[in-house]
């Protein structure tokens, strides 16, 4: 008698994709989890009775199906899934240690055609063109798909996503800076026949590599290491120079003020045991690894206790968040003095909160607490957080640590900086004499009025320096501070917003300040996905000083869960970038 016949398979994708929730990654087929059931429904051409039909369903994995055994990148708490793997909605922090900015970003990871996008970043991958069948068989390593894709996201080596671009000529492509999404990059690269994207720094290409990992099912966080150091001779020691007046000498290894990497969750059964967890990996092209630009997946243990001989790339992330710094104050050649710093690199190392959007500080997780440098009689305190339009304000405070009086000579410098090089163009000096009593202190106050700071560019931040120098013995100390000149939110309120509902018409008000001196114009752009069919552009008219603005922008949510809105203001006049957004739970 012959057998039953398939005639026909339901993937019970809707019902299947709501209980995996992977409903928003869009695909040509059915997209399920690892480690949960699901249900497909099957037609023959005929009844099937068990107790004389054997049926039989196989897949086909890999030609080693024992390794899908286990699930090598499987987090235990529903709330970490959530966060790591499932948030389309994410929060990227930049600034100084001191003065952390925050920057919202959207994973997009639910967008139409990203699923398929980042599959297709494997398929033109070198690993695949030089030997597919290896390739495919080892998909199953999240090792293997960490450094994939951290080659892919930038296009050194290969034809990746993201052209990195720091030399601040952006006239061919898009500012870094502008980016709010990995939606239109990953989109535009699919489009152009995986031509690069111009342009990317560190947390643009962080960002889109957490959106690859988070669509591949890789849990994934973005990761801000304040103070980075790029230890270019790898002695994992920083050599900085200073004139005698606190100018920064164009020479030495370079401190960022911050960079942006990704940790992926997973095991390590390529390293002995305990080393499993969070990796770090950076898509940033800094230095090659195995001769390809990439960096990880290093285990932040290994980073912490300094396990340079473990896999990978071990020593350079070591030397990003431990390494030691030497200053050496300079003159004609000559050292005048050096001082050591052992924490002043990695000084801070966080990412954002679980189910929050307060960062959360990991730094003890890449490194042992070190005691605070002691001695110095040289302090520099910013009075305020610094507002454009405003004045900087700053104290010196210098301290007789002996039983004589002093006469000792202040110079104080700013230079502009970008995050990721050492600073160069001085734009406000100042050079005083101080009597010090015995054991006495006094306190310099200095202002740097917006007049002689508004040509800074909006991305550069300000090095500030101070040089004291004994007159008697020729002893000299420096400190030095780097910040940057925020911009105010833009403020968006949502009415009531706790009754946000699918489908239901909404409506926002964003509201703007002038705070310049000078009447302003410029165009204000609003984007939220699954909220907005696309950007909405209004174009702000002439703007007199202190006056306010009030624009109403009507959405309709398409799917329920936690949202985001945000804006971003470009005006002309100083080429000033004010940005602001709102989250909110749609029902």
């Amino acid at each position: 008698m012959e057998g039953l016949k398939l005639m026909y398979a339901n993937l019970e994708e809707s019902q299947n994709q709501v209980q995996h929730n992977t409903e928003g990654l869009n695909s040509n087929g059915l997209v399920v989890r690892r480690g949960q059931p699901f249900k497909i429904t099957l037609s023959f051409n005929g009844p099937y009775m068990s107790i004389k039909d054997d049926l039989m369903l196989r897949t086909d994995l890999s030609m080693n199906p024992s390794k899908y055994e286990d699930d090598s990148v499987y987090l235990p708490e529903e709330n970490q899934r959530k966060e790591y793997v499932r948030n389309r909605i994410g929060l990227l922090y930049m600034g100084t240690n001191n003065f952390i900015t925050r920057r919202s970003w959207d994973f997009d990871q639910y967008e139409s055609g990203i699923l398929d996008i980042c599959m297709m970043m494997l398929q033109v991958s070198n690993e695949h063109k030089q030997n597919w069948r290896r390739d495919y068989t080892k998909r199953f390593d999240p090792v293997y798909i960490s450094r994939v894709v951290s080659a892919m996201v930038n296009h050194d080596d290969d034809c990746g996503v993201l052209e990195g671009n720091w030399n601040g000529n952006y006239s061919s492509g898009v500012n870094p800076s502008d980016w709010e999404e990995s939606g239109s990059i990953l989109k535009q690269w699919a489009n152009s026949n995986f031509r690069p994207v111009q342009y990317g720094q560190c947390w643009v290409f962080a960002a889109v590599m957490c959106t690859v990992m988070r669509v591949l099912g890789i849990p994934t966080r973005v990761v801000t290491n304040f103070n980075s150091a790029h230890d270019t001779n790898k002695n994992m020691e920083i050599e900085e120079y200073y004139s005698e007046k606190g100018e920064r000498l164009p020479h030495g290894d370079s401190i960022w003020n911050f960079h942006v990497w990704v940790e992926c969750w997973m095991k390590r059964e390529d390293l002995p045991e305990g080393y499993d967890g969070w990796q770090a990996v950076d898509p940033t092209p800094q230095e090659r690894s195995d001769g390809t630009f990439r960096c990880g997946p290093a285990p932040v243990k290994a980073i912490r206790e300094c396990r340079t001989d473990m896999n990978y790339d071990v020593p350079f992330i070591y030397a990003e968040v431990n390494a030691v710094v030497h200053r050496y104050i300079m003159c004609q050649s000559q050292i005048l003095s050096c001082t050591t710093e052992t924490d002043r690199v990695g000084a801070l190392i966080c990412t954002k909160g679980l189910g929050s959007d307060k960062p959360q500080d990991i730094t003890s997780t890449y490194k042992h607490n070190k005691e605070s440098a002691r001695g110095f009689s040289v302090e520099l305190n910013l009075d305020k957080m610094p507002v454009v339009g405003e004045n900087i304000c700053f104290s010196v405070i210098v301290t007789n640590l002996d039983s004589v009086q002093k006469r000792v000579r202040e110079y104080a410098n700013a230079q502009a900086k970008r995050y990721d090089t050492i600073p160069s163009d001085t734009f406000w000096e100042a050079d005083n004499f101080i009597e010090l009593s015995p054991y006495g202190k006094t306190v310099l106050q200095h202002q740097i009025s917006y007049s002689q700071y508004s040509a800074l560019k909006n991305e550069q931040l300000v090095n500030l320096a101070v040089v004291i120098t004994d007159m008697a013995t020729e002893k000299r100390l420096i400190a030095s501070k780097e910040f940057n000149i925020n911009f105010p939110f833009i403020l968006i309120q949502v009415a009531d917003p706790d009754t946000v509902t699918v489908g239901r018409r909404q409506v926002a008000t964003v509201t703007f300040t002038n705070l310049f001196s000078v009447p302003v114009r410029g165009m204000l752009t609003v984007a939220g996905s699954a909220l907005l069919e696309d950007k909405i552009h209004i174009n702000v008219e002439l703007l007199q000083p202190s006056e306010t603005i009030n624009t109403e922008v009507r959405f309709t949510p398409k799917s329920p869960g936690k949202k985001m809105l945000y804006a971003t203001l470009n005006l002309d006049y100083n080429r000033a970038v004010f940005r602001g957004y709102r989250t909110f739970m749609v029902l």
